[in-house]
This record gives C-alpha cells, structure tokens and sequence, in this order.
C-alpha cells in the first residue's frame, strides 16, 4: 500500500478553504468508522484480496493526502490491501485501455468524463452500489445516470465527483479592462478579452490536447453557438452554420490570447496565472486554492464565474467528471465495490470534499450541503458544476462513440485547426466531420 510522509501528511494544512471540524478527521476517528463500517457493509471482499487502482494525479494536495488517509482506513479496517497509481489526465485512457485489452494489471480505475463507455463490456456492474448510494444520500444528479449508466440501464461506473471548468479571473485587470462584473454573454466576454489583451494583461485558454481544459471550454464555445457534433439520433450534424459562427468567434477570442496556448496542456495555464503572466482562463479552482497558499496576492485579487451564454440563450457548459470502475477482470470485485461505496460515505467522503477546497463537486444531491460551497463565497459557483453540465454527448447519447470522440479531440482538433490556421473554415469543419463519421458509422 502506498505510504505516507511526513511531507505529504503536512500538505493538508495548505488547503485555502479548510475548516476546522469540518475538513480535519482524526486516523483513529477515520478508522473507527472504517472498522464499524465493515461489520455492516453488504459487500464483503474476498480474502486475500488487493486492488491496484489508477486515479488521475491531484492538482490539489490536500485532496490527495485526505484520498490516501480513506485509502490506509479501508485497508486496515478490511485487511485489502490497495495500491494507487497517478497519472495524469492525458495518461489515464491509454493506460486503461491498455489493461482492458491485456485483462491484467490494473482492477480499477478513477478516470476522466466517460471513459466507462470506451470500454462497457469490461466494466463490472455496480448497479447495487449506485443503488444504495443514491437511496443514501438524496439521490443522483441528472448527468451521473449518464455517465454511470450503460445503454442497457446498467450502471458501470460511479461518477464520484466533477471538477467546474469555469472562469477564473482577476478582479483588478477585469475592472481596468472597464467591466465592474464579468460578462455574462459571449459578446461581452470577447470585449474583455480584446481590452485584456490592450494592457497587457491578457486571457488564454487551452487549444493543445488537454483533455480537461481544451475539452470542456470548446465544447462550450460550439454549444452556445448551437452547434453539435451529432443530433438526437446520434447522426453527425458538425458541418453547420452554428458551427461556423463558433469558429469564428473563437479564432477572433485566439486573437487576444497570451502566445502559447495552442500548445498548452492541463498545467500550462495554471502555471501562467500563478506567475502573473495570465489574467483570465477556464479551470477548475485549483489555481486560486493553491495561490492562497504560495501568493495571496493573486488569491485576493482573483474570482470566479460561471461560462457566459451565446446565441443559445442557455447555459451549455460542460464540466469535468471523475468517474470509477472496475475492471471484470478483477479476481476481487466485491472488494472493488466495498471500496467504491466506502469513500462515499459521509463521514470520510465530507471531509475529503473539504480538502478538495471546491475543486471536487458532488454528484450526490446531499453533499451540497458541504460548509466548503458557503464558507468562501468565491468556491460557491463550483458547487452546483455537476448538475448544470451536459455530457460528452451532447444532444446525442453517451455511449462508445461520444467517449471516443471527446478521447480523440475531435472538437478540440476542429477549433485548433482553424486557429492556427492549419486548416481554413471549411477544412477545419470537414477534418472533423470526417472523423466524427468513422467514430459513428
């Protein structure tokens, strides 16, 4: 099992939103409950039983060291002994998709959007435990049954939490740029862009393959232009006058960006925001959580909001989920699931949302109760993330084709083309209807 530092244990302290009593558990608490749990749990693991696990890498400390103390509970409170691997986003699906094919290494994985529908038939189903979970704790929000759920209404995976890809800004390049809130409407938000750019504080968002950052805000930018990738039927509609209007919009958006970002990667705008050389982009709150730890000048000086609204006349945004499954390869998957439901349960899943500082929405309806949302009015927008985001699908199904599509960057290739100018308009749209038919033929 993985072990613990001094180091590592010393990073929890740095969480910007942590509340006493609220995001601090004791080991013996912790455990306690761990043990009490197993007696009752109806999943039982097998004996001898241990999990090698894959999560994606944390970009908030806190979260981490808080995961891995559930981690070491379980284990002593079950005898499994489990084994958590990180990579990072772009890493994730490969190294799932490898295991899947081999059968072996690898029992679970906490991966990204809907990486259960690239690989359904190897997913064991965890209906019993979306089943208890749900009945528990008030009930699943809308996008969790589409993520969790398998054609066939079985669930095989669980939609632990979703990260907001939302605006991040500060407040006094915002205000010289003559704006006194942020823009609510695509219109809007272009001007301050333009007006960012002129004082040298500029905007930038991800056009690389990041698979958070560049997936979620440029689904966003084709939606709330009214366009999609396919229709209801799941029939490819991309080459559309919607989708025009949304590559141009964006190309003149580009326009005012800091250089660099068609380049960027998960990190890179985070990075440039925490050395002041970026004043707007879309992330998770990862960013002002680790500036009010390292610069509070920054953290004082920055905000939040939700994505402003285009011609569709309504919130499209798409956020980030952290879905986990289990392999049914697994020689332990009653262990698997007895995992899955453990760290759910409130008395760790609370505090390990606090830890999380906001970065971490829930899927559940009652973990919004979480002092976190309230107790610094710049985390309270993330709180809801999991409810108003739609899914890779968009109009269409979520199912082996969209996971594939939003796997492949096929929007994101689409805008970047036409950016950078390696495609025109009418190239960029083809490339990327032809890609989106071989993936829903």
């Amino acid at each position: 099992m993985s072990s613990f530092t001094p180091d590592r244990r010393s990073l929890l302290k740095g969480g910007a939103s942590v509340l006493a009593g609220a995001a601090t558990v004791s080991a013996d608490q912790l455990l306690g409950f761990a043990k009490a749990w197993a007696q009752t749990a109806q999943w039982k693991p097998e004996k001898g039983a241990k999990i090698n696990l894959l999560r994606w890498k944390r970009f908030v400390e806190a979260e981490d060291v808080a995961f891995m103390n559930i981690i070491a509970a379980f284990t002593k409170a079950t005898g499994v002994e489990v084994n958590v691997s990180n990579e990072s986003y772009d890493d994730l699906q490969p190294k799932a998709s490898v295991a899947a094919n081999t059968g072996q290494g690898l029992d679970m994985v906490w991966g990204l959007y809907s990486l259960p529908h690239l690989l359904p038939t190897k997913c064991v189903d965890v209906t019993d435990v979306a089943d208890y979970l749900g009945k528990k704790y008030g009930g699943w929000a809308e996008s969790a049954n589409a993520y969790g759920k398998a054609k066939d209404g079985k669930w095989i995976g669980i939609p632990v939490a979703c990260t907001g890809a939302l605006m991040n800004y500060r407040i006094s390049s915002m205000e010289k740029a003559g704006f006194k809130e942020f823009p609510k409407d695509t219109a809007g938000f272009l001007e301050l862009c333009k007006a960012l750019n002129k004082n040298g504080t500029p905007a930038g968002m991800a056009l690389g393959h990041a698979s958070g950052d560049a997936n979620t805000w440029l689904h966003w930018a084709l939606w709330t232009h009214g366009g999609y990738l396919v229709d209801k039927n799941d029939k490819v509609i991309i080459n559309s006058p919607e989708t025009a209007k949304a590559l141009e919009y964006i190309k003149e958006l580009y326009g005012t960006f800091i250089p660099g970002t068609a380049s960027w990667n998960d990190s890179s705008n985070n990075k440039a925001f925490l050395a002041g050389q970026l004043h707007c982009t879309v992330n998770g709150i990862s960013i002002y959580v680790t500036a009010s730890r390292e610069n509070k000048a920054i953290a004082d000086d920055m905000n939040h909001a939700y994505m402003p609204i285009g011609p569709a006349g309504k919130p499209t945004e798409l956020h980030l989920p952290f879905t986990m499954l289990t392999f049914n390869f697994t020689k332990y998957p009653q262990a698997c699931k007895a995992l899955t439901a453990f760290m759910m349960e409130a008395d760790q899943f609370n505090p390990w949302l606090t830890s999380a500082s906001g970065y971490l929405s829930p899927f559940l309806n009652s973990y919004d109760n979480n002092p976190v949302w309230t107790s610094d009015p710049k985390n309270t927008v993330y709180r809801d993330v999991a409810k108003r985001t739609l899914t890779p699908g968009g109009l269409g199904s979520l199912g082996e084709n969209a996971a594939a599509a939003i796997a492949d960057f096929v929007v994101v290739d689409m805008f970047a083309n036409y950016c950078t100018g390696r495609e025109d308009l009418k190239g960029s749209i083809a490339f990327a209807e032809r890609q989106a038919k071989r993936l829903y033929r």
